[in-house]
């Protein structure tokens, strides 16, 4: 199938930005489910869980859309690769909100725009000027003032966030390579396959070890919904991301991403009560604002080239 084959439908901004925001309403769900079952399940088994489930919808739905279910010739290691993104995205994700509120995770995260753009210089050759390395010193230096009271407070856990961030901006580079190859449906199934795979021999080999993150137990009632629950939000979340930046610039969208922050510090607060701290809102603030700051310049550089932006994805791993 041609590049042009896939090419992105014409602009319909409002419902892109209405399908972004049901990503960013369901997104931050991933977690709470995740940190939920992880209470009495091994991080493994929700991460594998995630997967399992994810894969399971996403068939028929692929299926239906008459999207068939072949890979490209010349695909299969991207896939691989960014299924080992995803897993270990999703697994260092679900082992920091185990322990650390959901928002204090969520917030070191979003460092992956800033990722995402000085990988891109590497990755495409994309164009980073001074403003931008500027703005991703600024929001690094955010996450540290998340990261340092989450690491007094939980210790080398609060690393965590940082691995995810690295290894989705990863995903999203290589998801930007595939995106004129695979259609979204296919793409994310064979995606959660690949991520599954990498699941399973850890847990395999952590059968009746005892285990705290790979020996697997057998879910009850509510952990089974808890689970399935992951993967549903996970499903959703996805498409409605993936068909969001297929109506509307990604320009357009990317500030949309941090009212994810907003539905993750309420869920935080009324399932775990957990509320961020001070210094923690000024790390979002910052993170944020430099955010912002990345999101302009580059709305203002594609103005200038004529195209419609390159922006990110939503930074969430389990997004």
């Amino acid at each position: 199938m041609t590049a042009a084959a896939l090419s992105r439908p014409p602009d319909r901004v409002l419902l892109g930005v209405a399908l972004m925001l049901g990503f960013l309403a369901t997104a931050p769900w991933i977690d709470a489910f995740s940190k939920l079952a992880a209470q009495t399940l091994p991080v493994g088994q929700v991460t594998a869980a995630r997967f399992l489930v994810q894969a399971a919808l996403t068939l028929p739905l692929a299926l239906a859309a008459g999207e068939g279910l072949g890979l490209p010739r010349g695909a299969v290691g991207a896939v691989v690769l960014r299924g080992f993104c995803l897993f270990l995205s999703t697994f260092a994700f679900v082992s920091a909100v185990d322990v650390m509120p959901l928002a204090d995770a969520l917030a070191i995260v979003f460092v992956m725009p800033f990722l995402l753009l000085l990988l891109g210089r590497w990755w495409f050759g994309d164009a980073v000027g001074p403003r931008r390395i500027l703005a991703c010193l600024v929001g690094f230096g955010g996450s540290l003032l998340v990261i340092q009271p989450s690491f007094a407070a939980f210790g080398a856990v609060a690393l965590w966030p940082l691995v995810t961030a690295l290894s989705f901006a990863v995903y999203m580079l290589v998801t930007r390579g595939l995106a004129g190859r695979m259609r979204p449906g296919p793409m994310q199934l064979h995606t959660s396959l690949a991520a599954l795979l990498f699941c399973l021999p850890p847990l395999v080999l952590g059968e009746g070890t005892g285990s705290a993150t790979w020996d697997a137990a057998w879910p009850g009632g509510r952990e089974a919904l808890l689970l399935i629950g992951v993967g549903v939000a996970s499903t959703v979340s996805h498409l409605a991301m993936t068909w969001a930046l297929r109506f509307a610039p990604s320009a357009t969208l990317a500030p949309l991403n941090y009212l994810e922050l907003v539905v993750t510090v309420t869920l935080g607060y009324a399932i775990f009560g957990d509320f961020p701290d001070a210094l923690t809102w000024v790390g979002i603030a910052v993170i944020a604002g430099s955010g912002l700051a990345v999101v302009a310049l580059e709305r203002a550089s594609a103005a200038r080239a004529g195209a419609p932006g390159r922006g990110g994805g939503a930074p969430g791993a389990a997004g």
